[in-house]
């Protein structure tokens, strides 16, 4: 009898390229969407998913409730992400930017005095002289004609913060305090926290037990709690916010960088990675998200009418009409690379450098002159002043990543609706319509042919 010939014979489970091939496809997926997964987003990128991240430093009584209410989002997909640098090389970048001084100068000067109003209720034409400010030895206007009123051991603390700080204010108990998430296990070592609030806030953060009403300092989490004497400045509590929002340079005179944050806000990247990968990197003045609907401003005056974000709709008239007439022009393509005339001013970063300081200071005073609206103003402003702002708008789906949106409080204190206002509101006009923007001689005809594309010219 013949020998049988020995034969190897290939596994079954590897004799089919097609099933090799979906084997291949299946592992490579799943190791993909693992390393995603340790990615909070879609649009936010860091180098090394496996940064230090801190635990939450403060845990909130039940009755507080300051995660209800969070705004949904809508958008699944990210055309611009975000990347950021490993976090150890940002620590050590910024705290070195930080101890270099010169690299914010020239320093803006500012005028000093007495007025009526903290920003002193400057006319228009005085406004306006100051948007050239080629001549960096010229003095601006820029608030602080009254003190402002927060406690001596308070100051001394806004003083000392001398690398990033993040601030927000909450009046007339608007809003909750929400704690930060994705600290770094080092950036409390360079970043400083602080929220501004009033008297009736203050009662509130009583209530619910979240700070002790015997002693002179307060904290809540990573939040230091400053407590204003609203009374001494502005009647509406929103302008009142205006001042650490804009003025957060002339606070905390000593930082390098700042992050504003409405307090509807919750705040879900680490601030340096934000400041590095938005500021640092952009080599930006002010980085900011654009509007999620509007592009002029126009567009955003006759929102804030017809949504009544502002009631005195003939003192809007005037304010765009003066905007006008002294050279306000839609967005086009000739503005790049200013991408939008709108943004959403809910988050605001800065390097604390001329440019900014600069447009933060021209643009309080266009607030105090009108209305607390600062998306009205802040195309004019960008627009006209000199030297240029060199300013990052980033898309709303980065926005919607960086921070998570909550609901206003609603609930009543004492005789005062939350979120009122000191109980007055400005008063009631008209509602706003195309037919109520008249282009019979009014000085933005031009602006409203070109916005509606209209015009023949």
């Amino acid at each position: 009898m013949g020998k049988v010939a020995a034969t190897t014979t290939t596994p079954l489970l590897f004799q089919s390229k097609l099933l090799c091939f979906s084997l291949l496809y299946l592992f490579t997926t799943l190791f993909l969407a693992f390393y995603h997964s340790l990615s909070p987003t879609k649009c936010l990128f860091r180098s090394s998913p496996f940064d230090p991240i801190q635990t939450p430093l403060f845990s909130y009584p039940s009755s507080y409730g300051e995660h209800k209410y969070a705004v949904s989002t809508h958008r699944s997909s990210c055309s611009s992400p975000v990347f950021f640098s490993d976090y150890g090389m940002v620590v050590e970048e910024i705290r070195n930017l930080c101890k270099n001084s010169s690299a914010f100068l020239p320093a803006l000067r500012y005028l000093q005095g007495k007025g009526d109003t903290f920003g002193g209720n400057l006319s228009t034409q005085k406004r306006f002289s100051y948007f050239d400010h080629s001549n960096d030895g010229n003095k601006v206007p820029c608030g602080f004609l009254k003190k402002f009123p927060v406690s001596d051991s308070d100051r001394i603390a806004m003083e000392s913060c001398n690398g990033v700080v993040v601030v927000s204010a909450i009046f007339n108990d608007h809003d909750k305090i929400r704690q930060p998430v994705g600290l770094g296990s080092k950036t409390l070592e360079t970043v400083c926290f602080f929220m501004f609030i009033d008297d009736i806030t203050l009662k509130g953060l009583y209530y619910h037990k979240l700070i002790p009403q015997n002693s002179p300092d307060h904290k809540v989490g990573v939040w230091r709690i400053v407590k204003v004497s609203s009374k001494k400045l502005y009647e509406n509590p929103a302008m009142n916010g205006v001042i650490p929002k804009y003025l957060v340079h002339r606070l905390f005179p000593n930082a390098k960088f700042s992050i504003w944050i409405d307090a509807k806000l919750q705040l879900m990247v680490d601030p340096l990675l934000l400041i590095h990968s938005l500021v640092v990197s952009t080599n930006a003045d002010v980085a900011i998200s654009k509007h999620p609907y509007y592009i002029h401003t126009m567009e955003e005056a006759m929102a804030t009418a017809r949504w009544k974000k502002w009631l005195d709709v003939d003192a809007l008239t005037r304010q765009m009409e003066t905007y006008c007439e002294n050279g306000l022009q839609p967005w086009t393509s000739d503005k790049l690379p200013y991408t939008t005339d709108v943004p959403d001013s809910a988050l605001i970063l800065r390097k604390h450098g001329m440019g900014s300081n600069l447009f933060s200071c021209l643009l309080f005073n266009e607030l105090e002159a009108f209305n607390p609206r600062d998306q009205l103003g802040f195309a004019f402003v960008r627009d006209q002043m000199n030297p240029k702002l060199k300013l990052n708008m980033f898309e709303v789906e980065v926005f919607e990543q960086i921070v998570v949106e909550y609901r206003h409080n609603l609930k009543k204190i004492g005789n005062i609706e939350a979120g009122s206002g000191d109980g007055t509101r400005p008063k009631r006009s008209k509602r706003v319509s195309r037919e109520y923007f008249s282009l019979n001689g009014s000085s933005c005809q031009k602006y409203l042919l070109e916005m509606w594309g209209e015009s023949h010219s």
